[in-house]
């Protein structure tokens, strides 16, 4: 350890830490006599841990100098608000906003804007706008997202998450300081670029300059036409992370209160994802059984996440066929709605809008993807991300916090398993598939659920069952970097696995892209994925089933419509193709 003063005060810290690491550990310590906040606007762990922004200043000894690079020293007295300090960090501030538009009112982030916040602690009012010849396009060229140049700071977080944990470095820069340029890898704009419209770049952006494209006025547009008969579903994620923009702790499921609003906002069925976890499961599970007997190409990889559906058709297609033609959970149910659903209820199907809320901007392109229309029109219609829910939610007015916590999801498509809400933490899905695939194989009842070995934020976990004799080795994996290594191996002979689950957002879906968004300062502290996740398990555990072949209403729907998994009918509804890009 080593002895410093902050402010006058002793600390002990970790040796050789920088001091913006020092800050951190006096948040972590109770103990200490004050918890020290250094500000930070380009720092983001892991993805971008030199903070150049000017506000990440401290003194020592008289001097400033910058908190993110310059390491700890025993006996070193640390300044972190003096009027040199303070003086400083307001000249970057005023900088960068010289060059921001400040168009705050209208933007997608206000309110939660890391810049913004900045500004109204160091009591910037009334700055002058950006001048009319100095506002460039916005780059409305991707189908999913929207990229404001004038609000860009810089700070390359986008281009280091892209890079570092995508591995697919759609946008670059050029330049240095505040002179930088930041733009996709085509001139002709983002959907020309590799971009697999995971999102992470909107994630971990401090401002506005990245975004999902707003599809509210969509939804209020059906939802306003007596003719339409609309229907919402949430996926697993969203219950994990909504309560996070209406000041619920991290982590809180909030799953209840989600469908008491969606009903207030005047949806004609409020039905839940976990449906279609469960159905994909049926299918999915059905599909591995079905390889490993007949000698089918393995390893068997989901296909639950079109960010990595995307990302293999652009850099893997010789991979194409060890993909799972299962659509994902949200299509599928979008299909039955339109089918299934539409028939039981005397409902044409060209008068069903059906809305997704999902936490990921990738569903916003998966949707509109060839060969996602079952039924003949297509599954979903309209995905609007956590997010474009919670200002759906304030601009109704609905006070969330006063939503009954006990409301149930519409049946019969609103019943779901432990297993189905599992699905939006990294190895869920491969969890969810191994306890209806063991129970199968083996025609045995397990006593333990629980497959933790697939679980936890790490990129890459691998496991290996025992399954009547026969091995099964699996690897779970987050990150399409990860996802590169792995594949890598695979293809390499490297290993060998007969099952593989691959989500594009470090951690899962509750860390995608549409999820709410959470500071440098927070991600610092808190495992913000690992928190939302812990929900999921929780919600899992205190399910009364914890199957998806348990599940009544997707036994019904079988019994009914769909005769058995891997049926022709199953095929048409439930099963998709993919393209070389």
């Amino acid at each position: 350890m080593t002895s410093i003063k902050f402010n006058g005060k002793d600390y002990s810290v970790s040796k050789g830490i920088t001091i913006l690491a020092a800050s951190f550990e006096t948040q972590k310590l109770a103990q200490e006599p004050m918890q020290i906040r250094i500000p930070t606007l380009y720092y983001l762990k892991g993805i971008q841990d030199v903070d150049e922004s000017g506000v990440c200043v401290v003194e020592v000894n008289g001097e400033l100098v910058n908190a993110s690079t310059t390491r700890v020293k025993e006996g070193m007295d640390i300044l972190t608000k003096s009027e040199k300090v303070v003086a400083a960090r307001k000249e970057a501030l005023a900088k960068i906003l010289a060059q921001h538009n400040k168009a705050c009112l209208y933007c997608m982030r206000s309110t939660s804007c890391e810049l913004q916040d900045l500004l109204h602690e160091y009591e910037f009012t009334e700055e002058p706008t950006l001048p009319m010849k100095d506002i460039e396009e916005l780059d409305l060229s991707s189908r999913v997202l929207v990229r404001d140049n004038n609000k860009c700071i810089k700070c390359k977080r986008c281009i280091n998450v892209c890079a570092k944990m995508q591995a697919v470095s759609a946008i670059a820069a050029t330049g240095e300081g505040l002179d930088t340029v930041i733009a996709p890898a085509s001139p002709k704009g983002l959907a020309a670029a590799s971009c697999v419209n995971c999102g992470q770049c909107v994630a971990v952006c401090p401002v506005g300059a990245l975004t999902e494209k707003d599809q509210t006025e969509e939804v209020k547009a059906a939802l306003a036409d007596p003719e339409k008969y609309v229907v919402v579903q949430v996926a697993p994620a969203v219950r994990a992370a909504l309560g996070e923009d209406f000041e619920f702790p991290i982590g809180v499921d909030v799953e209840g209160r989600i469908a008491d609003a969606l009903k207030q906002l005047g949806f004609d069925k409020v039905f839940d994802t976990k449906f279609g976890a469960d159905l994909t499961i049926m299918e999915e599970a059905n599909e591995l059984i079905d390889r490993m007997k007949n000698e089918g190409v393995l390893p068997l990889i989901t296909s639950c996440c079109p960010g990595w559906i995307k990302y293999a058709e652009h850099f893997y297609p010789d991979m194409l066929d060890h993909i799972s033609s299962c659509k994902s959970p949200h299509q599928m149910q979008g299909a039955v709605v339109k089918s299934y659903f539409a028939e039981k209820c005397g409902i044409p199907k060209e008068k069903i809008v059906t809305v997704s809320v999902m936490p990921c901007t990738a569903k916003k392109f998966e949707h509109l993807r060839n060969d996602e229309n079952g039924a003949g029109v297509p599954d979903v219609d309209i995905v609007i991300t956590t997010n474009e829910l919670a200002k759906m939610i304030r601009e109704a007015e609905i006070q969330f916090e006063a939503m009954n916590p006990k409301t149930l999801f519409d049946d019969p498509l609103g019943e779901g398993s432990g297993a189905g809400v599992i699905f939006g933490a990294t190895g869920g899905v491969m969890e969810a598939a191994l306890r209806t695939a063991v129970e199968t194989l083996t025609g045995k009842s397990m006593d333990n659920l629980d497959f933790t070995d697939v679980r936890g934020m790490n990129g890459i976990k691998e496991a290996s069952y025992d399954v009547n004799g026969t091995t099964l080795k699996v690897a779970a994996c987050s990150g399409l970097a990860n996802a590169n290594a792995l594949l890598t191996r695979i293809k390499n002979g490297e290993a060998d696995y007969q099952f593989v689950e691959i989500m594009a957002c470090p951690g899962g879906c509750v860390n995608g892209g549409g999820q709410p968004h959470q500071n440098g300062f927070t991600r610092a502290l808190v495992n913000v994925p690992g928190l939302r996740a812990e929900a999921l398990y929780d919600n899992d555990k205190n399910s009364k089933n914890r199957r998806s072949h348990d599940n009544h209403s997707v036994k019904k729907l079988y019994e009914e419509f769909l005769t058995e998994p891997g049926s022709a009918k199953a095929h048409e509804l439930l099963h998709t193709t993919y393209v070389i890009r």
